[in-house]
């Protein structure tokens, strides 16, 4: 089973008990505990920047059926519907943020940074690793950090003590990165051992991150990991294991889900050096990894069909691999892919992106809990 995987069936033991009472207590406490909300992140929290950002519009996401099920057309969203910082925003009262880059906007209530493609890097250090070519990166974090900087006139223009209000009373989602600047080394061919190599620089970027948005203002902030790379189609298609690689219940690769673990793990010994730095801001870990197990081992208890990993939407690949509904010849959006019927009932929304099903059940785990080392919104 490896360590990742005995470490996650212990946490799935006490997760249930723990969502109950935590999220029972603290329900209907969301509304109205922060004046604005600011995220930062890639192709999992992009609400639409990289369209406004001038990108051809025969990109795929700019397709129907994504955006099908939340606003019923394609709005950028890397998914059917919205995704965990939109349903944050529902949680709190706060109206949907808007992309940054899209222009005649309202701020009033904070705004979205993210843009598909994005780093913790910046793309010089990968093209110093000969990896400028395969890395598509369109904001890396300090990018995004700076766009914040360059919109502060629209979110204060007071006093300054009337700006660190405002930003004492908001909450910053920081991430996830990380996830394509691992996409570097791994869709380049060069393996997990060269990713690995990856990680110390790339945790240090996303906790320099962190400190300047803190030197902002920024006093509540959540930092998510990655996702489990081994249980996602995009990968699977691509890679060839041994039978003894694959999780005998999940069919995820193991040593792929070691590797998001391993990461998480470093990332959250960064935050814990933070904290002690910083003894007035709250800096919470937010779990992406965990829930996307979940679904894998415990679908029913989330509406999820029990299958191996497939997407909803896309189109088989080879016979071999036909399961996994992804062929990186007819992604979602593309001609040749077709969108299950109901995506409520799967986690995995392209292969690449998760379902507005899903990043709902890990909202509600990073409010309430068991989905980050303390819920957003305490029940006392």
């Amino acid at each position: 089973m490896g360590v990742a995987g005995g470490i996650m069936l212990a946490v799935l033991a006490v997760a249930a008990a723990v969502l109950a009472g935590a999220a029972d207590a603290a329900e209907g406490k969301a509304k109205g505990k922060y004046r604005a909300l600011f995220n930062f992140g890639d192709s999992l929290a992009d609400a639409g920047n990289l369209l406004a950002n001038g990108v051809d519009f025969r990109l795929a996401t700019a397709q129907l059926p994504y955006g099908q099920t939340y606003p019923g057309h394609p709005t950028g969203r890397c998914s059917d519907g919205r995704l965990v910082v939109d349903h944050l925003a529902e949680e709190f009262g706060l109206p949907l943020l808007p992309p940054s880059k899209v222009k005649n906007s309202s701020f009033a209530h904070g705004a979205n940074f993210a843009i598909t493609g994005a780093t913790a890097l910046d793309t010089p250090y990968f093209e110093a690793r000969g990896l400028g070519a395969v890395v598509w990166n369109s904001g890396a974090l300090l990018t995004q950090i700076q766009w914040f900087r360059d919109l502060k006139p629209f979110f204060c223009n007071s006093t300054k003590e009337e700006c660190d209000e405002f930003y004492a009373n908001s909450l910053f989602v920081v991430g996830e990165f990380g996830g394509n600047d691992y996409n570097a080394p791994l869709f380049a061919g060069k393996g997990l051992e060269e990713a690995y190599k990856f990680m110390p620089d790339i945790i240090q970027a996303i906790s320099d991150g962190v400190e300047q948005l803190i030197a902002e203002g920024a006093r509540e902030l959540i930092v998510p990991g990655v996702m489990p790379t081994g249980c996602f189609p995009v990968y699977l298609n691509m890679l060839d294991e041994p039978a003894d690689g694959y999780g005998s219940r999940s069919g995820c690769v193991r040593r792929y889900n070691t590797f998001s673990w391993v990461h998480n793990a470093h990332l959250k010994r960064a935050l814990e050096k933070l904290r002690p730095k910083h003894p007035n801001v709250r800096i919470i870990y937010g779990d992406y990894y965990t829930p996307v197990i979940q679904f894998m081992l415990q679908p029913e208890k989330f509406g999820f069909y029990k299958q191996l990993p497939r997407a909803c939407c896309g189109a088989p690949g080879s016979v071999a691999k036909a399961a996994y509904n992804f062929n990186v010849t007819a992604k979602c959006g593309e001609p040749g892919a077709t969108a299950c019927n109901d995506p409520t009932t799967h986690w995995s929304w392209d292969g690449i992106h998760l379902t507005e099903a899903a990043y709902g059940h890990i909202a509600r785990g990073w409010l309430y809990g068991p989905f980050a080392d303390q819920p957003i919104v305490q029940s006392s």
